[in-house]
């Protein structure tokens, strides 16, 4: 469930799609659906998709993560660069957006993500 986190922070726990099908009570192949839809974010790691554990709490995806990983699509990132950009940490916010999605601070995180694209 662990892995190493990138340089500049990073998920502190990772969840294999099973672990998150569990989590969420919903069959892994809606999960993979999910993934797929970029309403979650799933990269490789040690051979399997894994997804940073704090996008998945309360059985639930946090509620902005969709849109931003929407807008981060849109803006050119893949998934590995959706995930360093969630994970960076940033003064002005502060701190990573990954942690501003789950304090009240979703709004910001989504600007930040749509400007972006431009």
């Amino acid at each position: 469930m662990t892995d190493s986190a990138p340089a500049s922070g990073g998920p502190a726990a990772w969840l294999t799609l099973p672990e998150v099908a569990e989590r969420l009570e919903l069959p892994v192949n809606k999960v993979n659906q999910m993934v797929r839809d970029h309403a979650l974010l799933a990269v490789r790691r040690d051979g399997a998709l894994r997804v940073p554990a704090e996008l998945v709490v309360n059985r639930t995806v946090l509620k902005h993560l969709p849109g931003v990983l929407t807008l981060l699509h849109d803006a050119g990132y893949n998934d590995e660069e959706a995930l360093r950009w969630l994970y960076e940490p940033d003064d002005t916010l502060p701190g990573m957006p990954a942690d501003a999605l789950s304090t009240g601070r979703a709004t910001e995180v989504k600007r930040r993500a749509q400007a972006l694209g431009f």
